[in-house]
C-alpha cells in the first residue's frame, strides 16, 4: 500500500488538548460537560474497531434533557504504532471529543485537530474498492481479513464490497474448521471475518 505523502504542517493544527484548555478557560461554559459514549458494537470489534461519540452540554439541564450543543464522532483501529497498539479506545475517544469541539466554535483556524491529522499521516491512501477484494483474496490469515474489512468499512467502501471480503474470511474460516489442524479454539473457530 502506498503511504500518503504529508502534503500539511502538523504545527498548523490544534491539538485537542488545546481545543480543551480553550473550551473550559470561557466563562460560558463553567457549567458546561463533555460526556463520551462508546457506540462500538461486536461487530466492530471482531474487526478491531472502537466508534465513540462525545456530546458537549453547556448546562445541567440540557444534559438531563439530552439536549447537546453539538456532538462529534470518531473510530479507531486497534494496532499499528504509537498509542493506537495498546490505547485505541483512548484514542478514539480524544479523537470524538476534538470533533466536537471543532463542531461547536473550537475549531481554530483548522478544522480537524492535529491528532486527526496524525492520524492521516500514519495511514495509507483511500483505495479503490478493487483493491480491497484483492488484498483479501491474496491473504491467507482471518485476522489480516478482518484488518482489510475494517480498513474498507472505514473508508466508506460499498456493502456489496464488504460483502465479498466477508464472504472471503467465512471461506478462509471454514476451511481452517474442515482442516481439523487443531491450531484454532474451537470458541475462535466459530468466529467468521466480521462477527
Amino acid at each position: 500500500m502506498e503511504q500518503i505523502m504529508a502534503r500539511f504542517n502538523l504545527d498548523d493544527y490544534a491539538t485537542v488538548e488545546e481545543r480543551l484548555r480553550a473550551f473550559w478557560a470561557s466563562p460560558d461554559n463553567q457549567d458546561a460537560r463533555i460526556v463520551t459514549v462508546n457506540h462500538t458494537t461486536p461487530a466492530d470489534r471482531s474487526v478491531s474497531t472502537w466508534v465513540v461519540e462525545a456530546r458537549i452540554y453547556l448546562s445541567a439541564g440540557d444534559q438531563a434533557n439530552d439536549l447537546p450543543k453539538t456532538t462529534g464522532w470518531a473510530f479507531e483501529v486497534d494496532g499499528g504504532s504509537g498509542p493506537q497498539s495498546t490505547s485505541a479506545l483512548e484514542v478514539c475517544e480524544t479523537s470524538a471529543i476534538g470533533r466536537s469541539l471543532a463542531n461547536y466554535i473550537y475549531s481554530g483556524s483548522k478544522r480537524p485537530s492535529r491528532e486527526e491529522m496524525q492520524k492521516v499521516e500514519r495511514g495509507v491512501a483511500p483505495q479503490a474498492p478493487g483493491d480491497f477484494l484483492a488484498k483479501a483474496e491474496k491473504e491467507t490469515d482471518i485476522e489480516k481479513i478482518r484488518l482489510v474489512y475494517a480498513t474498507a468499512k472505514a473508508q466508506g467502501a460499498p456493502k456489496a464490497v464488504l460483502d465479498k471480503i466477508k464472504a472471503r474470511g467465512e471461506t478462509l474460516n471454514t476451511r481452517s474448521e474442515d482442516s481439523g489442524t487443531g491450531t484454532r479454539s474451537p470458541s475462535s473457530a466459530k468466529r467468521t471475518a466480521t462477527s
